[in-house]
């Protein structure tokens, strides 16, 4: 699919103790990428959930967990970016599978492009997907041109991904399953970084309070408890390297 989120990962500062972490709270396994002994691949229920990799010491970056969108042609979409204001940080860089950039929309949220081979058992939207995407945003009608000028979303490509609104968000589907949300009122010098505009990862769980006290227990933190509009509970975690990730129960 065009356009359409194709993984999630974290670039981590240690990855035996994010290894040790998720695999307590979440309840994830791991094995070697194929990207080499640096990245690993997170199973759960025997499917692909997310990547973690090792974050090269050099690179004073914020831990973060990062969606990526498939495209035919990554160098297309970086400068596509680029033309649009906003910012390729790193890349277009060529690996075993296929070649990826990481960058930021012009409000400041950071995602990825990767053009290459794709794990045909990860897919969001879905009811039993393991991870879905929210994106909060100043203005989710602005962003939804600029992802849209980016990726070929609503275009007439084949095989590109819809765009509708419903709940007073912007939602990217394809084949009738909402892939991603996008939501306005997010602030650029909000002093809460939970406000400023950031793409949301959310993983399903089967108990949130369960998931929050492991949390607790394992050295991260509960940064904030809520609802979904649908009434399902979630949470806002902060891992002991400070990602920060949602866990949503399942609905």
């Amino acid at each position: 699919m065009i356009g359409a989120p194709c993984w999630v990962s974290l670039m981590a500062r240690d990855l035996d103790a994010s290894h040790a972490f998720y695999g307590a709270v979440l309840g994830w396994e791991f094995r070697v990428g194929q990207l080499g002994d640096e990245f690993s691949v997170a199973v759960h229920d025997g499917g692909p959930v997310a990547g973690i990799g090792a974050l090269a010491p050099r690179l004073k970056v914020a831990v973060a967990w990062t969606p990526y969108f498939a495209t035919p042609d990554v160098d297309v979409a970086a400068a596509r970016i680029r033309e649009r204001s906003g910012t390729v940080a790193v890349g277009p860089l060529s690996f075993s599978l296929g070649r990826g950039a990481l960058a930021a929309d012009r409000d400041g949220a950071v995602f990825g492009i990767w053009e290459g081979a794709l794990l045909p058992d990860w897919q969001s939207g879905r009811k039993d997907a393991p991870a879905w995407l929210l994106l909060r945003t100043r203005n989710a009608f602005d962003s939804a041109i600029f992802y849209g000028e980016v990726l070929d979303w609503a275009s007439d490509r084949p095989g590109c991904c819809d765009v509708g609104y419903e709940n007073d968000e912007v939602v990217l589907i394809n084949q009738g399953h909402v892939l991603a949300r996008l939501r306005s009122g997010a602030t650029g010098a909000a002093p809460d970084p939970l406000r400023r505009p950031r793409w949301e990862v959310h993983f399903q769980v089967e108990d949130v309070p369960g998931t929050a006290r492991a949390v607790r227990r394992h050295g991260g933190t509960v940064v904030e408890r809520g609802t979904t509009p649908e009434g399902t509970e979630e949470a806002v975690i902060r891992d002991p390297d400070g990602a920060l990730f949602t866990v949503t129960g399942r609905s």
